[in-house]
């Protein structure tokens, strides 16, 4: 029997947010999967995401809103395209079908709209569509965390801030998962550089839920951006236990952890950290938060002068099915990353070709109409920097640079780019760019004051242009 705190049809219908079913079973697996989606992690009481999901099905197969919450959660997923796969498709068209047949609320009707436009790639035009009913309902948890994940998607740093700031009013204490609302906002918070706010209101989080992971990495991310390593070491020591019962999001907390090891220079501890748990959880859940910051980490030793030629090859296992799948820029970045580190030439190329030719076509989607001027450049910026081009790399990279956050993602996450800049401008035989690659260190040091790998960098530039 599900635990008597989750909420029933009369519960949901007392908080104005009634849901169309009259199955009670129904609406508290709704709440159940909800509640794992908020705290990252599958509770196995409930059988995790899957077994809420095929509960669902099983208590109501007509209910709109649990096809629009399970289906939603693969789209949000990202680990596979509506392009691609016709299963993920027909569940979209169904929910959409069975929307249609129904009397539904106006609410719910608009859940379905924005879940359809995310599946066809178009993210901006879906967070509008949840915000619309933020408006009206500023406690929907599954329109704030919907829209959330999108504006992630899309680098919109400012509207994923304000998207909670304007409903945080409305969350009292007593609405169920209301503290996990500040993590929320201390995410968005940070990702304006707002970092002192961003960090008292995450800690704020940890104080009413200490295993609240997202505050954890929002705090995570503020000393990663202002580079206070061993602050960052000790914290995510210290809260280890808390955080890493929260399944989902637990690799990327340890991804966290390796960063400030790589930062510190200390390659050795963050090659463990990759092993034991980021490369293991990755192949065993398959999820892309996972997946890419395998990726990124691989990347950001290699450029270290990190030899890890037999980690590439294990992860293209993981990587290679999804060359075809072009959900995100972000993905699509990452992939390469490993098809390029594992000398896998035809995997690199088709990668590319794909892209290139959802670029000429875009339709709605969002990603693919960013392909041309973003994605595809940046792609055949990375392939050159694979070939020894250097210059080149600079000469595809540089222009971009205030653009990248468009593909997505979060500025630690991003930062590799800049590295990838500095390093490749700092290699390149042409003098301009060799002084442009001081100059991007400088700039970095000043947003990122005693930063270990900004001083290793800048010792290496020196040396090699003396």
């Amino acid at each position: 029997m599900l635990a008597s705190s989750y909420r029933d049809c009369q519960a949901w219908r007392a908080e104005g947010l009634p849901l169309s079913t009259s199955s009670n079973e129904a609406c508290k697996l709704y709440d159940a999967l909800l509640t794992q989606y908020v705290k990252w992690r599958n509770d196995e009481t409930l059988g995790g995401f899957e077994g809420c999901i095929s509960a669902i099905q099983a208590a109501d197969p007509n209910f709109v809103m649990g096809h629009v919450i399970s289906t939603g959660l693969e789209l949000v997923g990202t680990t596979s395209s509506t392009r691609v796969n016709e299963r993920l498709a027909s569940a979209v068209r169904r929910t959409v079908a069975l929307a249609n047949s129904q009397d539904i609320t106006p609410r719910e009707k608009l859940h379905v709209k924005a879940m359809e436009l995310f599946s066809h790639g178009n993210f901006p035009k879906a967070a509008n569509v949840w915000e619309d009913i933020l408006v009206d309902h500023p406690t929907d948890l599954l329109a704030l965390k919907f829209a959330h994940d999108s504006y992630f998607y899309v680098g919109a740093q400012l509207p994923m801030r304000d998207s909670v700031a304007r409903v945080l009013p409305y969350w009292k204490p007593h609405i169920p998962l209301s503290s996990y609302l500040k993590g929320m906002y201390s995410f968005g918070l940070l990702e304006t550089r707002l970092y002192d706010q961003a960090e008292k209101i995450a800690m704020e989080g940890l104080a009413m839920t200490p295993d609240d992971a997202w505050s954890v990495h929002a705090v995570a991310h503020v000393y990663e951006m202002k580079a206070e390593v061993d602050k960052g070491l000790k914290f995510m020591e210290a809260t280890q236990n808390d955080w890493q019962i929260s399944d989902v999001l637990a690799s990327h907390n340890y991804w966290h952890w390796a960063l400030y090891f790589i930062e510190k220079g200390q390659y050795e501890a963050a090659l463990n950290i990759y092993d034991s748990e980021v490369f293991k959880r990755c192949k065993a859940t398959g999820s892309m938060l996972d997946t890419v910051d395998a990726c990124s980490m691989l990347y950001r030793l290699e450029m270290e002068g990190v030899c890890v030629k037999d980690h590439w090859r294990e992860l293209l296992q993981v990587t290679q099915p999804h060359t075809d799948d072009h959900v995100t820029l972000f993905n699509d970045l990452h992939f390469l990353m490993v098809s390029l580190g594992a000398k896998d030439a035809g995997t690199s190329r088709s990668l590319l070709d794909g892209l290139q030719e959802l670029a000429k076509e875009p339709g709605d989607n969002h990603q693919h109409q960013l392909a041309k001027t973003l994605g595809v450049p940046m792609c055949q910026a990375m392939m050159e920097y694979d070939q020894g081009n250097y210059s080149q790399t600079v000469d595809l990279l540089h222009p971009l640079r205030y653009r990248i956050v468009d593909a997505g993602g979060s500025d630690a996450q991003r930062d590799l780019f800049n590295q990838l800049l500095i390093h490749a401008a700092m290699k390149s035989e042409n003098k301009h760019h060799q002084k442009l690659g001081r100059c991007l260190l400088v700039e970095r040091d000043a947003m990122r004051p005693d930063s270990p790998l900004t001083e290793r960098l800048m010792q290496r530039a020196l040396a090699l242009h003396d």
